[in-house]
C-alpha cells in the first residue's frame, strides 16, 4: 500500500516513527513533511498528504498535529477524502470498518507513541465492512 504522511512540528517525531513502521511493514511512503521540529503550519503539509489520496496517487494517508483536529478539518476539505480523527485503537478500527476512512488523523500530544503505532497498524489492516455503511458513505459523497 502507498501511504502519504503529513504533519506539523508537533507530530514530527511520531511521523518519523510511523514512517519506520510503514517501511518495515512493506508499505511505500510519500513523506509530505514537515522534515524537522521547527515550528510550522500544519495545512502546508497535511493538504499535500490528503491530496495524494484525493488524486489517487496514494491509497491512504496519516496526518498528525498536536490534537489532530485541525489536520482532520484540512484533510476533509479535499474531494473523496474521508479523514477519521482517531484517539484509540477502537476509533481507528471503526474509522475503517464503518466509515471507509482513507485518511487517519492523530493528535501527537493526545496519544502515546506505542498506542499510535498500534492504531496505524489496525487502521491499515481493517477492511471496510460495507453493507449498511456503504449507503451512508454514498450519502456523504452526495454532499
Amino acid at each position: 500500500m502507498r501511504v502519504a504522511l503529513g504533519t506539523d512540528h508537533a507530530g514530527f517525531a511520531l511521523k518519523e516513527q510511523i514512517k519506520e513502521l510503514l517501511i518495515a511493514s512493506g508499505h511505500s511512503v510519500e513523506d509530505c513533511g514537515c522534515h524537522d521540529d521547527t515550528v510550522c503550519d500544519y495545512p502546508d503539509f497535511v493538504r499535500p498528504a490528503a491530496a495524494a489520496v484525493s488524486s489517487g496517487r496514494c491509497d491512504r494517508a496519516v496526518v498528525l498535529g498536536g490534537s489532530g483536529n485541525g489536520e482532520a478539518i484540512v484533510a476533509n476539505r479535499l474531494p473523496g477524502v474521508r479523514c477519521a480523527l482517531c484517539w484509540n485503537v477502537e476509533t481507528a478500527r471503526l474509522g475503517r470498518e464503518h466509515n471507509d476512512a482513507n485518511v487517519m488523523s492523530l493528535g501527537a500530544r493526545m496519544v502515546d507513541a506505542a498506542t499510535a503505532l498500534e492504531m496505524v497498524q489496525v487502521w491499515l489492516a481493517t477492511p471496510f465492512a460495507g453493507g449498511r455503511h456503504a449507503q451512508r458513505i454514498a450519502k456523504i459523497d452526495q454532499a
